[in-house]
């Protein structure tokens, strides 16, 4: 009962013109900055975090959620167009998105991403506010072991459910592994496998080692 009492006043905060007027505002320029590879929802939030300093933090925060969502959106445009991902939860959808495209299907393609953003979002969002207190609880009783059993889970899932060759699939995770561990250790502050190079301490970014794959396949299939 106190969630939806919660979720009430929360309506009644956010549903006034103004609020709605910078949500709006909000996705409008996360759209644009989701079409744009290798800027991210962090990177659209950082470039518009200084207009919010004159807000109240109620409209300032609604505005960044704004961004947030409308550069995860807005990165399937050119998954869908180009097969070229806006930011990195893209990337799944150039797999059928851009073959829809290539078929002549670019706006259902296109409706579908929307439609898809917009309701498993808002579920998302209404379930996270009934279960996060319950989730809570369970995420405090969740040790190194649990948590290196969910990762392995999910890399076995991603090693039979992602292509058609597990054996590939496989090797091309074991290699993933591999190069996350290039960098600064985050408990012992060790350098691993820098090899000397001061570039490699900050880890191997995702953009530079996704987006650079997805590019030259896409090229290869023009040319």
């Amino acid at each position: 009962m106190t969630s939806l009492q919660h979720l009430l006043e929360g309506f009644s905060i956010v549903l006034t013109p103004l609020s709605l007027l910078y949500c709006f505002l909000g996705c409008l320029w996360g759209t644009i900055i989701g079409v744009l590879p290798g800027i991210g929802p962090m990177g659209g939030m950082a470039l518009l975090l200084p207009l919010t300093f004159k807000l109240d933090p109620t409209s300032s925060i609604i505005m960044l959620a704004g961004i947030f969502y409308g550069a995860m959106y807005g990165g399937s445009t050119t998954s869908v167009l180009l097969n070229i991902p806006g930011e990195a939860a893209s990337i799944v959808t150039c797999l059928d998105g851009y073959q829809m495209a290539r078929s002549g299907r670019a706006g259902p393609a296109l409706v579908v991403a929307a439609m898809g953003s917009f309701v498993g979002g808002t579920l998302s969002i209404m379930a996270l506010m009934f279960f996060a207190p319950a989730l809570a609880q369970v995420m405090l009783k969740v040790g190194p072991a649990e948590e290196f059993s969910l990762m392995v889970l999910a890399l076995l899932v991603v090693a039979f459910v992602g292509s058609s060759n597990a054996l590939k699939t496989i090797a091309m995770v074991i290699l993933g592994l591999l190069i996350a561990t290039v960098g600064m250790d985050p408990f012992t502050g060790h350098l691993r496998f820098t090899f000397g190079y001061l570039g490699f301490r900050q880890r191997l970014r995702l953009r530079s080692t996704g987006y650079r794959p997805l590019w030259a396949q896409r090229n290869s299939h023009e040319f």
